[in-house]
């Protein structure tokens, strides 16, 4: 299966000696940064220092990062579905607190044999694509207390929560560890329109990823097969960054060249010879 990752238009950033004001000025602007050439646990977990205040996560092991691969059995439990072979849903890391971390970086060590594509979604896209096709919905998504993310230690929440100077920020999971008011349920479907509208499909080859505004951006995962291998990093932007995302003009992630995953998935699931499914993911990662 071919890489993906530079064919696709993400901008392929090499470690340099310090962060460099084009990783700041993308994730200040678009949300997202790719990055490369990471080919080791300890080259990740210093590339993610200089860009970030680590994180203790729950799963993460004594240098806060998390290994991602299937565990067999674990991945049966509730909010633990990354940690086997499934699709997994499109959501942000964390929603299970009421202020998760601010980035979340990704690094393949491992590629799958086939499948495992990493998808995903601008929120600053659906938002923009909601107020135009369902404000109703929008102005529902928005309301406090509509979400309640995290199982019994969990908190009252809401999809899109509204900031200061026309800002919002996103958090959303749909897993066993999430419920929704019936206020918004009958919406719930032109969210999954608006977000499958606006995903994207790319693969990682070892020593590629991304890093994410975990308040912007959704990411999800396709099915796989083999012994694929990620860490992840989650933490505090050691730079500025605005609160969440500006919902004054929306510029969408189409323009970063990547496929649409309907697209991808069927032309990698064809080079592979065989078929993957179509629908939206059903697990989550915690």
């Amino acid at each position: 299966m071919p890489s993906t990752a530079r064919d696709t238009g993400f901008e392929d950033v090499s470690i340099p000696p310090r962060v460099g004001p084009l990783i700041c000025a993308q994730l200040r602007d678009r949300g997202i940064v790719t990055i490369d050439h990471l080919g080791s646990r300890s080259a990740v977990r210093g590339y993610a220092h200089r860009v970030m205040t680590l994180w203790k996560h729950p799963d993460s092991d004594k240098d806060r990062l998390t290994t991602i691969r299937d565990s067999g059995s674990r991945a049966d439990r509730a909010g633990q579905a990354g940690f086997g072979r499934g699709e997994l849903a499109p959501h942000t890391e964390r929603s299970g607190i009421p202020r998760p971390p601010r980035l979340m970086m990704l690094v393949c060590l491992r590629k799958a044999d086939a499948g495992g594509e990493v998808l995903l979604t601008d929120g600053q896209a659906v938002h923009e694509h909601l107020s135009r096709s369902a404000p109703e919905a929008l102005e529902y998504m928005r309301r406090p207390g509509t979400a309640f993310y995290g199982g019994g230690g969990g908190h009252a929440s809401q999809i899109f929560t509204p900031l200061l100077s026309s800002r919002v920020s996103l958090h959303l999971r749909r897993d066993q560890l999430a419920q929704f008011s019936p206020l918004i349920q009958r919406f719930l479907p032109a969210l999954d329109e608006a977000i499958a509208a606006h995903q994207r499909a790319f693969l990682l080859e070892p020593g590629q990823g991304y890093i994410v505004d975990n308040h912007r951006y959704l990411h999800a995962r396709a099915a796989f097969e083999g012994h694929r291998e990620c860490v992840r990093a989650l933490g505090e932007p050691r730079f500025s960054l605005l609160p969440g995302f500006s919902v004054g003009g929306c510029r969408l992630s189409a323009r970063l060249g990547i496929e649409p995953v309907s697209c991808r998935s069927a032309q990698t699931a064809k080079a592979a010879g065989r078929k993957f499914p179509a629908r939206t993911p059903q697990g989550v990662a915690r």
